[in-house]
């Protein structure tokens, strides 16, 4: 079921009767079972899936929190490490290595038929995997006491309005909420409201028109050079509001509810430095790369060159956790190489040291943000190039400035750009001089109202008509 649709509106009024009605506990089976009705409205065969990780990891919690040895509590660790990652691998992942390793192969003159299985990728499953696995190794650390009641658990792992595409909440911070009863706040859901029609905006108004435009430009692996070029920008604009869109609506419905869910983005376009960037972009994802990748291999404590080497595999796995294509594991490693040259840049010269201070210079961090985002937009053309020949092709286009073709350049593609690019800019603009991700909620009345119509109707007019998935559900 995609945000984007009627049946989402009627699931989603249904819900708030039922939390309007319903006492706590039915409260919570209803939406146990609205979440599953959510999930299994794609195919409902991948509800066997999410059953089955919610049921692994909520008997390893129990048995974590048991008192089991020392020993013991490592091998219920593993189950749930096996269990979970072997499903990913297996609908996610299996396809990819196997060719890829027949490929190998190949080169060396050994022709094998890869054993492809040809398993559809269940929706989200990268999301919800990451997000059981944080809870049992939580439980693990010790750092969380079990949840008793399995029906909550399953709620924690499926709640619906972050289920497909985050942001990937921490049990510490989701449980909690789910555990308690809550009541409906009118604050929380006029608030939530607004962050739900912001979120439509993105998503209908700006990602999907700009996706007309950048679409055909990477279908083609022969595009002029500059066409490239703009569409890479155009893409840059179109994957944040497409994603950051989805977490504004999943966190504006949540807040409807009663929950609060984290903040998965902060401008990441005014980022200055590959690591202010990653505390930025899918805050979710690359927090928990850190807490549950980077550190547990050594973080920094071993020294600058395992510092290295540790910053470059975690951002790898990112990369790859994106996808089974080669071109998300070179944009893992694309990055993994910003974030190692940046570490040495401060180390070895002092470069970007004094990134804590640029609020007090902004034309500086401006040279920055903007410096950066020309680095940021590399890797998106990784991100979103179809293959390999591809990439090779419109790379070369690219950078063959003396090649370009402005005459042959489909005015229609700056126009857009320009057009539905330029005032999220300037809005993203005000939100970073405000320091405040949400300003509408301290203007007035009146000016919210012109705010909220302007919004209506630019979505009513201007939104794409064709329902269009959004991007990283297929992550």
């Amino acid at each position: 079921m995609n945000f984007v649709s009627y049946e989402f509106l009627y699931l989603l009024v249904a819900v708030m009767i039922a939390c309007w009605l319903l006492p706590h506990r039915a409260l919570n089976l209803f939406l146990l079972a609205s979440s599953y009705l959510f999930y299994g409205w794609w195919d409902w065969r991948f509800l066997s899936l999410l059953f089955i990780s919610s049921v692994v990891d909520y008997t390893c919690g129990r048995m974590l929190d048991g008192g089991v040895s020392a020993d013991r509590r490592k091998d219920v660790l593993a189950v749930s490490l096996a269990a979970n990652l072997g499903l990913l691998f297996t609908f996610k992942y299996f396809d990819f290595f196997a060719s890829s390793f027949c490929d190998a192969l190949s080169v060396f003159g050994v022709k094998v038929s890869p054993p492809l299985i040809h398993f559809v990728l269940p929706v989200g499953i990268s999301f919800y995997t990451f997000q059981t696995l944080s809870y049992t190794i939580d439980v693990y650390r010790r750092q969380l006491p079990a949840t008793k009641n399995f029906f909550d658990f399953m709620l924690y792992v499926s709640f619906f309005p972050q289920l497909v595409a985050g942001p990937i909440e921490r049990a510490s911070h989701l449980l909690p909420q789910i555990l308690k009863p809550r009541s409906l706040d009118a604050v929380m859901i006029y608030t939530g409201t607004q962050l739900v029609l912001v979120g439509f905006f993105k998503k209908m108004v700006i990602a999907d028109n700009l996706a007309i435009v950048v679409n055909p430009v990477f279908k083609d692996a022969s595009s002029n050079g500059i066409a490239v070029v703009v569409a890479t920008y155009a893409f840059a604009l179109q994957i944040y509001c497409d994603f950051s869109g989805y977490t504004d609506i999943a966190r504006g419905v949540a807040r409807m509810m009663g929950f609060d869910l984290c903040q998965n983005f902060n401008l990441p376009y005014f980022a200055t430095s590959p690591s202010d960037f990653w505390r930025r972009w899918h805050i979710s994802l690359s927090s928990w790369f850190r807490d549950y990748v980077y550190v547990p291999l050594g973080g920094n404590r071993g020294g600058i060159r395992l510092g290295l080497r540790n910053l470059f595999v975690t951002m790898l796995l990112a990369g790859l956790w994106h996808g089974a294509r080669w071109n998300f594991v070179l944009w893992g490693v694309y990055h993994g190489v910003l974030l190692v040259l940046f570490v040495l840049a401060v180390k070895i010269f002092g470069f970007g040291a004094g990134s804590q201070s640029d609020g007090k210079r902004p034309f500086t961090a401006l040279l920055k943000a903007v410096s950066f985002f020309q680095l940021t937009c590399v890797g998106w053309f990784l991100f979103r190039v179809d293959s390999l020949d591809s990439l090779i092709s419109m790379g070369k286009s690219a950078v063959s400035f003396w090649g370009w073709e402005f005459s042959k350049l489909d005015p229609n593609l700056p126009f857009r750009v320009l057009f539905f690019g330029f005032p999220l800019i300037l809005f993203q603009a005000y939100q970073f001089r405000q320091g405040d991700l949400e300003p509408w909620r301290h203007w007035s009345v009146p000016f919210n109202a012109v705010f909220y119509l302007a919004l209506f109707y630019a979505i009513i007019l201007l939104g794409v008509p064709e329902q269009n998935e959004f991007i990283y559900f297929q992550f």
